[in-house]
């Protein structure tokens, strides 16, 4: 059984990070590292979500990611290896006890630097792109040495790339390591199905021709739909569709169009199939969603 972090260590990061997030997520001055803050529960909201690190230190977040739920709280953290299209809501939060969250931003070079002097190798099997996991004491202690460092700015430069590297040394030998060597590996599995993504992303108006992406993973069609559902729990298709949905709901909030040319905008032929398709993931129509919405005020996926 991995050991359990101390109370005391929670309750630091949990002050650092109610120091120096004054909004529902803040950018740090350093460099890929966030923090999150909510003092009430939050509505479902849309978001993708890159490659990170991202540890809970009070309350609790439920994720949706195509039909799998995940909840994580205090004490865990959860990693994602590739870009994933996620309906998160904090579910624990008051303004006695807010929801508190740190993220780091994982880069797959440095991550493959530092294999270079861990034994070891990747298993290639099919591994979720997402996973939540208990802080180890180790991890923590790494974690509020880099955010002590807000405090003393002129320490940054040279002091926060040593944290974050204990930080993900702690990753590449605890419970997540088969997937962080996934990330850093060019020629592994995920690190294919990630090209796929990352030209789902980019593409996600266009027609999606499961043979010609399988292409540009250097796998086959039925291997790549098997590797892609795996990672990301649904199908290339399904991918797209959550793209797309997130994409069109932000234009609806910021009232850049009507609802059809919208639909058109992100890739659909048909309106009724686009309010069909909204409907059916929001619950209603796209422009009933969007005035409900925007009654709620500014929303920020957390």
């Amino acid at each position: 059984m991995l050991p359990s972090p101390t109370p005391e260590s929670l309750k630091e990061l949990c002050a650092l990070i109610a120091q120096h997030c004054h909004e529902r997520r803040t950018a740090t001055a350093i460099p890929g590292v966030g923090l999150v803050r909510s003092d009430t529960p939050t509505l479902p909201m849309g978001v993708v979500y890159q490659p990170m690190l991202y540890i809970v230190a009070q309350g609790a977040k439920r994720t949706l990611l195509g039909d799998s739920i995940v909840e994580y709280a205090a004490g865990q953290y959860l990693v994602v290896s590739v870009d994933l299209p996620i309906t998160g809501s904090v579910i624990q939060a008051s303004p006695e006890a807010p929801y508190l969250a740190l993220s780091l931003e994982l880069d797959p070079a440095v991550l493959a630097d530092m294999l270079l002097t861990l034994p070891g190798a990747a298993k290639d099997a099919p591994l979720p792109g997402l996973a939540v996991s208990p802080v180890t004491p180790d991890l923590l202690d790494a974690a509020v040495r880099l955010l002590r460092l807000l405090d003393r700015p002129a320490d940054i430069p040279m002091l926060a790339p040593l944290a974050e590297r204990e930080i993900l040394y702690r990753l590449l030998t605890g419970a997540q390591a088969p997937m962080l060597r996934q990330i850093a590996l060019a020629h592994s599995r995920m690190a294919q199905v990630g090209q796929a993504i990352g030209w789902i992303r980019s593409h996600f108006a266009e027609p999606l021709r499961i043979d010609a992406v399988a292409q540009r993973a250097n796998m086959s069609a039925s291997t790549f739909h098997r590797h892609f559902k795996a990672v990301t729990a649904m199908s290339p298709l399904q991918y797209q569709k959550q793209i797309r949905l997130q994409e069109a709901r932000r234009l609806l909030l910021a009232g850049q169009a009507d609802a059809a040319s919208i639909g058109f905008t992100v890739g659909y032929e048909s309106p009724s199939q686009f309010s069909r398709e909204y409907a059916r993931m929001y619950g209603q129509p796209p422009l009933r969603d969007a005035v409900r919405l925007r009654g709620l005020g500014p929303l920020v996926a957390v």
